[in-house]
């Protein structure tokens, strides 16, 4: 997730914060609507739920929009959406994975496609490059929540697979199976988590030219800029210099 990574930084460094805000919210209540309406309302007692608030939480979404969001679940005029799964290759040979939550699929499909054909990239069968990726559990924290050493003993105590602490966070590393009960119990010991969800994590990197980065990152800034699209996933690393450049 390196150049995602790198993404999201480039974003937040150029501002629009705003706009960027208020997509996102919309992006958040979404899943929890949907979270909500295909389980129990309750966070305690709803997995995918629970990590749809802890994300909203995370991006100082107002309390009265979570329960709104929830609410929205049960109400008759709740909208159905389906989730799906794109998969296609950007510039260099390099895989993505989007994540959509939608209303109507031939839309989404339809607006998916044309980013990736922009971008001189090409859509693919699902299953294409999933196969890159290997489906994980990830609980984040803020790196000031704990040292790297005490968010280590407790990840691996708590049966964690791997941890990684990069300037901002703490990454811890799950199976699928075991990712509920290794966030309860690293939030027992440290507080809230930014993030606990199921991602695609890609088992190995593509470094790519500049020219090459710069295509990538504005399909992925495309693709995050669509309102049906919840997730982005992708197996390259940009240069520093184009991140500099990006960011100014």
């Amino acid at each position: 997730m390196a150049g995602h990574s790198q993404f999201k930084n480039i974003m937040h460094k150029k501002g629009k914060q705003d706009a960027i805000r208020s997509k996102l919210f919309s992006k958040l209540a979404r899943e929890i609507t949907v979270a909500a309406k295909m389980g129990l309302p309750d966070p305690n007692m709803n997995a995918r739920l629970r990590a749809a608030v802890l994300a909203a939480r995370a991006e100082n979404m107002p309390k009265d929009n979570i329960e709104r969001a929830i609410k929205k679940a049960s109400g008759a005029d709740a909208e159905n959406y389906d989730e799906v799964r794109y998969e296609g290759y950007a510039p260099g040979g390099v895989a993505v994975i989007i994540e959509a939550l939608t209303d109507n699929r031939n839309r989404t499909a339809g607006e998916v496609r044309s980013y990736f054909t922009k971008a001189g990239g090409a859509l693919a069968e699902t299953g294409a490059v999933s196969f890159m990726f290997d489906r994980v559990g990830l609980v984040e924290f803020d790196k000031k929540a704990a040292t790297e050493d005490a968010m280590m003993e407790a990840a691996i105590d708590a049966g964690a697979d791997d941890v990684s602490t990069t300037d901002e966070t703490h990454e811890v590393i799950t199976s699928v199976e075991s990712l509920r009960d290794v966030a309860r119990a690293l939030e027992e010991k440290f507080g809230e988590p930014r993030k606990a969800a199921l991602i695609w994590r890609p088992q190995n990197t593509i470094k790519v030219d500049d020219d090459s980065g710069e295509k990538i990152l504005k399909l992925v800034g495309a693709l995050e800029d669509n309102d049906d699209v919840q997730n982005v996933y992708a197996n390259f690393e940009v240069s520093d210099a184009l991140v500099a450049k990006l960011s100014g």
